[in-house]
This record gives C-alpha cells, sequence and structure tokens, in this order.
C-alpha cells in the first residue's frame, strides 16, 4: 500500500494517494512519512502540517526525512514562520538534532526567513556539523545580505578542517563577488583550483558573476571561453556579467549568439536582460525583450515579471509598472517588494506605504528588503508618524538587528531631521558598514549640522573604516553656510586632495555646491572651468549652483550651452533651468524650457512637473500653474505646497487656504513649507484670527514645529493689521529666538500704521546685529517721514550719509519682444523718455478728471505739496507703465516688474489706469502680484 501510495503521488493522483491513505486498516510509520513527504514536494504545505498534527495526536513519530521536509514546506512557503518554530520545538523534545537533514533543513528556515542569528546559535548546538551544515549557514547570511559573515565562516570552516564541496565554494565566490573583495577573490581561486573544482560548470559559473562584480571583463570572458561544458547558468553568468557592467548592447549580442549557439533561453536570461533596460536609453530594448517574453509564453513567469516591474519603474514608467502588477496572475514577496519600490523611486511614499498595509491584512511574512522600502517611504519630516510604526513592525518582526534594516533607519530618522533617534538607533546597532556612517554622516548633512558630521567622518576615519565618495559627498554636502566653509569646508576640500579623491565626478562636482552654497560662486566657477571632461552631472551642478546664487541668467546661459554641447539633459537640468527663470520671472525662456522638456519626455517627472508649475506661479501664469496641476491623489506635498504658494502670491487668499483642506482631506500630511505658505496667504490676505489658529495647530495637530520663518509670517500677519502690542508680545514669547526678519516685519507694520515709538526699538535691535542694514535705515526714515518726524527723518539720512550706507534703488522693468527695458526713479536715460512722460502726463490728465487725488505721504520728502505729487509720477514703476503701454497692443496683458515694495499711490495710479483704458496690468513685487483689472486689483487693497 505505502509502494501505492507513493506511486499515485509522484504520478499527481494525490486524490487517489490520500483515498489509498484513509482506507488503509493499519498505518505504519512509512505510511504517514510517504503521504506528508508527498504535501510538500508538490507544495501543499498546510495540508501537510495538517497531517503533522494528525500524527502526533495519535503518538506517531514521524522520521527524520520527514521532519526535514516540513522544516522545508515551512520555508518555502513564506509565511509559516510560527509553524516553524513550533516544529523546532518539536525535533527539541525529540533530540533529534543531531540528524543531518534535520539540522540542515532548520538551518535553512531561519536563513530563509532573515533570523541569521538564531541559525548562527542553531549550528552552535548541532552536535555533528558536516559541510553540508556549514553551506547551509554561508547561504543564509549571503540571502540576507551578511557576505562578510560568510567569509568568517570559510576561514573558520578551514581552521577546523572541514572541506569544501561544489556548493560551498559557489556560496564563497558570491560572497567575494558581492563585497568586490579583489584580494580575497583570487584566493578563493586558488582554493578551488587545489581542490579540483575549476572544472565544475556551477563553480566556474560562480567565478563569471564574480570576475564580473570586479569590473574584471577578459576574466570573466576567459574563464567562459576555458569551460568545456556549458549549460545555460553558463550562458547567463556571461549575459548578467555584461548586464552588470552597464554594456547593454553587449549584453544583447550574447543573448543573440546564446539563441544560435546554445539554443535554450529561460526566465533568468530574460530577467538579466531586462536588468539592464532600466533607462529611457535602453528602454526601447527593454520593451522589445518585453515582447519575447510574451512570445515565449514567460508573462506569467514570476521571476521575469519581478524583472520587468523594476525595469518600468527604474525608467521612470510607474503606469506601466503598475499595470503589470495589477495583471500578474500570480505574486511572490519579491513582486510586492519590487512594487513598494517603485512607489517610492516615483515619491509615491503613501502608496508604497498602502502595498504594506496591504501586506499586513493579507498576513504575508515580510523581509528586509520588504522593511527598508518601507522606511524609505517615510524618509520625509511629514511622515515621522509612519515611520515610528514601521520601526515597530521591524521590532515585532525581529529584524531590528539586521543590517539593511538598521541602515535604512539611520537614514529615514535622518531625513524626518530627528538626528537624536539616528544616532540612538546608530549606537544601539551591533554591526555597521560602510553605509551605516554614510547614513549617520547624510543625516547631519541634511540637517545642516556640519560639526557633528565632520565629527563622525573623523571618528569612521579613526575607526580604520575607508571612507568612499559618498562619505566625502555627504561631509561637502553638509557645509552650506559661509561660516562653514572656513571652518569644515576647506579643510575638507583639502583632505579631499591628499586622499585623491578630487578626480571623483560626483565629489567634484559636490565641490561645486558646496562652494555655491556657501556663497563663493567664484570657486565653483573655477572648479568647473578646470574640468577637462564635464559630465551631465557636472553640468547641472553648476547650473544649480548658479540658480542657488541668485544668478539665473548666468544660470540659463550654462544651460543653453550645455545643450549646444550635445551633453544628455535630464529631470535635473530641467530643475535647475526652470528654478532660475522663476526667480527671474521671465516667462518666455520658461516657456521654452517647458516646450523642450515636453518634446524630451521629462514633463512626465514630478520634478519638473513642480519646477514648471513654480515657473508659471512665480511668472504670474495662474492659468497655466492649474493646467500643470497632478491630479489630486497623484500630487506630492511639493505640489500642494507650489499651489497654496502661488495661491497667496496672486492675492487668493480663500483659494489657499481651500487648497490646504483639500490636502488634508486627501490625506497629504502638510510640512514646514505648507505653513509659511498658509500663513503668508493669511497675512497678506488680511486673515489675522485664521493665520493665528494655523499657527497654534501646527504643533499640536500636525506635529510641525514653529521655526523662524513662520514666526516672521505672525509678526507680519499682526503688523500689518496694527495689532503691534500683540506683535511684541508675541517676539518676547517666541519658541526661537527672533532675528533680523523678525525686526524688520515688526518695523514694517510700524511704518504701515505710525508707531514711532515701537519702530525706534525694532531699529536698534536690527542695526546691533548689522550696522550697516540700509532697510532698517529706510524704514525707521519712512516711520518719521509717516509720523511728520522731519527733523528725525534729516537725523536718519545724516547717519546713512556719514556711515556711507546706500539705500538700494528702486527699480522696475518690462520685457517687450525679447528685450528688457529697466527704470529708475525719474530714470531719463530711455530712447523713449520724451514719449514716456508725454505719456504720463495723458495719465494723469485723464485719472484726475475720474476722481483720482494724489496720497503725497508716500512722498517721503519735507516738500510743498506740488513738488511731493511731481515726486510721484517720477517714480520707476509709473515709468515703466507708460513705457509698456506705448509699446504693447491694447487689450493685451501689460506685464510689470519691480525690485521693491510697490508705492500706495501707484498702486491707486494703477487701477485708475486698467479701467479707464481697459487694460489688464499685473504688476509683481517683491512680495506678490498686483492684478489690476477694471480699477480693481487681486489683493483687495491690501498689502
Amino acid at each position: 500500500m505505502n509502494t501505492l501510495i507513493n506511486m499515485y503521488t509522484k504520478f499527481g493522483k494525490f486524490d487517489a494517494a490520500r483515498y489509498l491513505f484513509d482506507k488503509m486498516p493499519e498505518r505504519n510509520e512509512a505510511s504517514w512519512n510517504t503521504m506528508m513527504s508527498s504535501y510538500v514536494r508538490v507544495g501543499s504545505y498546510a495540508d501537510a502540517i495538517g497531517l503533522f498534527r494528525e500524527m502526533c495526536n495519535r503518538e506517531i513519530e514521524p522520521s527524520g526525512y520527514a521532519i526535514a521536509s516540513l522544516v522545508t514546506a515551512c520555508s518555502r512557503s513564506a509565511n509559516m514562520v510560527c509553524e516553524g518554530f513550533q516544529i523546532h520545538g518539536y525535533i527539541l523534545k525529540l533530540g533529534m538534532l543531531w540528524n543531518v537533514f534535520v539540522g540542515t533543513a532548520l538551518l535553512h528556515f531561519y536563513g530563509m526567513y532573515g533570523f541569521c542569528s538564531s541559525a548562527k546559535r542553531l549550528f552552535e548546538e548541532i552536535p555533528e556539523r558536516n559541510v553540508v551544515s556549514w553551506t547551509s549557514l554561508m547561504v543564509a547570511y549571503l540571502n540576507n545580505g551578511q557576505p562578510g559573515e560568510v567569509l568568517n565562516l570559510y576561514q573558520q570552516m578551514r581552521h577546523e578542517g572541514v572541506g569544501c564541496n561544489q556548493n560551498t565554494f559557489t556560496t564563497i565566490i558570491s560572497s567575494c563577488g558581492m563585497l568586490e573583495s579583489e584580494l580575497l577573490g583570487p584566493q578563493v581561486l586558488a582554493h578551488v583550483i587545489k581542490s579540483g573544482y575549476e572544472t565544475n560548470v556551477s563553480v566556474a559559473n560562480s567565478l563569471i558573476s564574480m570576475f564580473s562584480s570586479f569590473c574584471s571583463l577578459q576574466n570573466a570572458c576567459y574563464v567562459f571561453d576555458q569551460m568545456i561544458d556549458r549549460d545555460t547558468i553558463s550562458w547567463n553568468s556571461m549575459v548578467s556579467a555584461y548586464a552588470h557592467n552597464a554594456l547593454w548592447e553587449e549584453s544583447l549580442r550574447c543573448f543573440h549568439l546564446m539563441r544560435l549557439v546554445h539554443n535554450e533561453i529561460n526566465s533568468t536570461t530574460l530577467s538579466a536582460l531586462l536588468s539592464v533596460c532600466g533607462t529611457l536609453d535602453s528602454l526601447k530594448w527593454g520593451t522589445g525583450i518585453h515582447g519575447v517574453v510574451v512570445k515565449l509564453g514567460l508573462d506569467s513567469n514570476i521571476c521575469v515579471c519581478n524583472t520587468l516591474l523594476t525595469m518600468y519603474s527604474e525608467a521612470g514608467k510607474p503606469k506601466d509598472a503598475e499595470r503589470l502588477f495589477q495583471g500578474m496572475p500570480e505574486r511572490d514577496l519579491i513582486s510586492w517588494n519590487s512594487i513598494m519600490a517603485g512607489y517610492v523611486l516615483d515619491g509615491k511614499c503613501l502608496d508604497a506605504l498602502r502595498v504594506l498595509d496591504k501586506l499586513l491584512k493579507m498576513g504575508k511574512t515580510m523581509n528586509n528588503v520588504t522593511f527598508a522600502s518601507a522606511l524609505a517611504a517615510c524618509s520625509n519630516p511629514e511622515l515621522w508618524m509612519e515611520g515610528k510604526i514601521v520601526h515597530a513592525l521591524v521590532i515585532m518582526s525581529g529584524l531590528h538587528d539586521n543590517l539593511i534594516v538598521g541602515n535604512a533607519l539611520v537614514t529615514m530618522y535622518g531625513k524626518c531631521s530627528m538626528m537624536c533617534d539616528a544616532i540612538q538607533i546608530f549606537q544601539k546597532m551591533s554591526k555597521k558598514d560602510l553605509i551605516t556612517w554614510n547614513a549617520l554622516i547624510g543625516g547631519y548633512a541634511e540637517n545642516e549640522e556640519p560639526g557633528e558630521a565632520v565629527k563622525f567622518f573623523k571618528l569612521m576615519r579613526g575607526g580604520g573604516i575607508p571612507a568612499n565618495y559618498i562619505t566625502v559627498v555627504n561631509v561637502l554636502g553638509a557645509c552650506s553656510a559661509p561660516n562653514a566653509l572656513l571652518i569644515h569646508g576647506m579643510p575638507v576640500h583639502a583632505h579631499v586632495v591628499l586622499t585623491g579623491f578630487e578626480s571623483d565626478d560626483y565629489v567634484k562636482n559636490s565641490l561645486i555646491t558646496m562652494y555655491a552654497k556657501c556663497g563663493d560662486l567664484d570657486s565653483s566657477s573655477y572648479i568647473f572651468s578646470r574640468l577637462l571632461d564635464k559630465n551631465p552631472v557636472t553640468w547641472n551642478a553648476i547650473v544649480a549652483a548658479n540658480a542657488h546664487h541668485g544668478a539665473g541668467e548666468e544660470a540659463l546661459k550654462l544651460f543653453v550651452e550645455m545643450h549646444r554641447s550635445a551633453v544628455s539633459l535630464d529631470h535635473f537640468s530641467f530643475s535647475a533651468a526652470l528654478a532660475a527663470s522663476a526667480n527671474l520671472a521671465i516667462l518666455d525662456e520658461g516657456q521654452q524650457l517647458h516646450g523642450l522638456a515636453t518634446k524630451l519626455g521629462f514633463d512626465s517627472y514630478l520634478f519638473v512637473t513642480n519646477a514648471t508649475m513654480d515657473m508659471y506661479g512665480k511668472c504670474g501664469e495662474m492659468d497655466d500653474v492649474l493646467k500643470m496641476l497632478p491630479e489630486p491623489k497623484m500630487r506630492s506635498g511639493l505640489s500642494w505646497n507650489i499651489l497654496i504658494s502661488s495661491f497667496a502670491k496672486h492675492g487668493s487668499f480663500d483659494k489657499a487656504r481651500e487648497t490646504f483642506h483639500d490636502m488634508l482631506k486627501l490625506g497629504s500630511k502638510p510640512d514646514h513649507v505648507t505653513f509659511v505658505s498658509l500663513l503668508a496667504a493669511c497675512s497678506h490676505g488680511g486673515l489675522v484670527d485664521e493665520g493665528l489658529a494655523y499657527f497654534a495647530s501646527m504643533n499640536t495637530e500636525f506635529g510641525v514645529p514653529a521655526a523662524i520663518e513662520h514666526c516672521v509670517c505672525i509678526i507680519d500677519l499682526l503688523g500689518r493689521s496694527g495689532r503691534l502690542s500683540e506683535a511684541e508680545i508675541f517676539i518676547k514669547e517666541m519658541p526661537v529666538p527672533p532675528n533680523d526678519f523678525v525686526w524688520r516685519s515688526l518695523l514694517a507694520g510700524c511704518r504701515i500704521h505710525g508707531n514711532l515709538e515701537l519702530g525706534r526699538k525694532a531699529t536698534e535691535y536690527l542695526l546691533q546685529s548689522n550696522p550697516s542694514d540700509d532697510s532698517a535705515y529706510v524704514l525707521y526714515s519712512n516711520v518719521c517721514a509717516n509720523s511728520g518726524h522731519w527733523d528725525h527723518v534729516e537725523n536718519v539720512r545724516g547717519k546713512m550719509q556719514s556711515y556711507q550706507i546706500k539705500k538700494q534703488p528702486a527699480c522696475s522693468w518690462v520685457k517687450l519682444k525679447n528685450k528688457v527695458s529697466s527704470f529708475g526713479i525719474g530714470d531719463q536715460s530711455h530712447p523713449q523718455t520724451g514719449q514716456i512722460h508725454d505719456k504720463l502726463r495723458e495719465l494723469r490728465k485723464i485719472i484726475t478728471e475720474a476722481g483720482y487725488v494724489p496720497d503725497t505721504t508716500f512722498s517721503l520728502h519735507d516738500t510743498d505739496e506740488e513738488q511731493k505729487e511731481q515726486s510721484l509720477w517720477n517714480h520707476s514703476e509709473r515709468l515703466a507703465l507708460a513705457f509698456g503701454l506705448i509699446n504693447t497692443q491694447k487689450r493685451s496683458r501689460l506685464r510689470i516688474f519691480k525690485n521693491l515694495r510697490v508705492c500706495g499711490d501707484c498702486h491707486s495710479v494703477f487701477k485708475f489706469v486698467s479701467k479707464i483704458i481697459q487694460q489688464e496690468i499685473m504688476l509683481r513685487d517683491p512680495y506678490r502680484f498686483h492684478h489690476f483689472s477694471g480699477g480693481k486689483c487681486s489683493c483687495g487693497d491690501y498689502w
């Protein structure tokens, strides 16, 4: 009967086998073991466990082979970890740990679930260890990303005189490849030759992979060419070797030869080819190989589908990846990990966390890769609470001691500005590698703590851990202020030169960025000019450096030069160039960049979409901002912030508030920038109580601590509305020390409402920190003038003259037909000066007839009314207005820009003009846009 049961199960006739088993009048140990092992063999793991429980209830002891099969079932199922623990307890109870099959199966089980420390303890408890036991533990470490431990075991194994088999050698060689240990690799190769395994196909295949990871394709090709017998894995290893070294054309040639010579390809072959097609340049080959996959009927193969998921995600085609995932007939943990990683790569962090939630609800066992992706999704200050929850899940899963997860935790807390938590994780980690140190130093760089970044860089070097280019890039990235440049930045630069990292492209780019961020754009440009081989990243660095430093025109010139030099543009290039256009508020160039980005296929990148929205918003084109806006569920936090900020700058305060509440409804969390934009909207819209309520809710409801920028908005809010005493109290109770911006905002409020005494106090604080602050003198002079204290005005102007402090001159400009025409106060230098003043006289006449009465309080000179009125008509924005009206067609929108706050009387003039000539006028000052139409302004006369 037992033989019949075994026969039926081998032919897949399980119903017949189970029928015979159930009808047996008497079953012996072999009957139970045969049936149970058969269930395991075909993947019916739950049935095997059920049968085992029935055996235990009948007090029948299974054989060692059957127990090993059960443990294997728990390993393969990927969700039977608890059952595995219970069987381990049963094994200890029976004293069967001595059985080599049982011990090896248990080692594999613990390794499969990532419990390497448990596997090591179990290994040490096994009374008799053979080469299979050693190899099983090595495989466990290798599968969990700990190749260093594999090599430690190899050394221990040799010390104890245990020989290696082909599986041992393939595991050790793979570990050398993962570690890129060019020193140890040849030593292992010598041991392989000495042991006579150099002709073994499996070992040779591993050697090809190892040499590939060393970027030694010549050696890999030599091993391949010397092989007497080659199997499909041999060809796959060679295809993968080319793929690993980013030689996708050579990969395809090898694939073509493989089809001609070997005439057999499998899922691994196609996966290796697809792995090099995750860029825009090679995606066309990837889609072609996808067609081959479908033609060969491998489109339901999980391994191939997982590689396709990664390819589409890395190539910036998240919708294709999502469509593929939804259509997969079967998914394993790698599939779920791949789609989660794809969402993280695309910036859809909440979607990634929804995948984690679904895995939890499905009861799927997760591994270190799952949690590494989940923690990467939480690497954002607005998702710190979710990060804490994922951290708790890590602990519950027993993976808190995993090196990869530990590194992800340090990174996550660093990016969430929670460096206290990051350092706690770092200190508790039992093992640290270079990635751990880089994650911590990168966290300090992210949070602009150069002192701590340099401190741990020194500790790392003192501990004998060699730095790589990422370490250096992180340390340089921490230096982003002028004082940090002298104390830390330049000494690190000297270290870079001494250690030879100066030749690394990424380090060069970081040096360009560091000097620019620290205000030394000349050094950035010098480093750039000295580079002989400038790659796209280098060009992006110098374009971004100029854009960041306020040299927008130079940034755009460099972008044009980059394009003309046939350097490949990418989404970073467009983001930097669009930022420069936004800061300069030059619409024509911004539109050209948008068109080029669309033509080259970069308009689908969220970075480019956000930069384009920001450009249109800062150029006064709200309609275009709304056209570019992603669907609500697809918006990132930055998209929401740009929309709120744009509405605020354009006077749509209610829409800014509505957008904020829409953002909350859709589950997107507001951050530091969101509240700066929201509070600015309340300030410019006179929504005082609403602004104070939002400020109060920041920390309590949303976990966003109040920073100096938020406090400046509140001072501005209270100052504009005349609640100056409340503003003064707020400054005293602020959670952060007041800076120049706080006192300047208070002084501006004093100017509006004529509070001379409080204005004097604010001026004193400003001049204490910066005695040459021209804005402090000018604002206080205006406070005195508005209050009629002309003697004070003369005193302030006298001090400015004696200290050689010059007021920033007002300037307005208009861009027409690709030419910028700028005007200062009373400017007479323009070729059309005569026509401009004629037009001003015409405008003055028609608006006076329409009821315009000049407000001479905005003429801050102690002269008679007529002279004051005349001086108002010399203001730069009026000259720009007249010029624009002369040179534009009627009914077309006129766009004027000014470097200082618009004068109140000029504001009235613009309203009258827009109504009488029925022309829309857009005026942008440093704070906001004024849209004049039909005698009204978008600001509602509150600005």
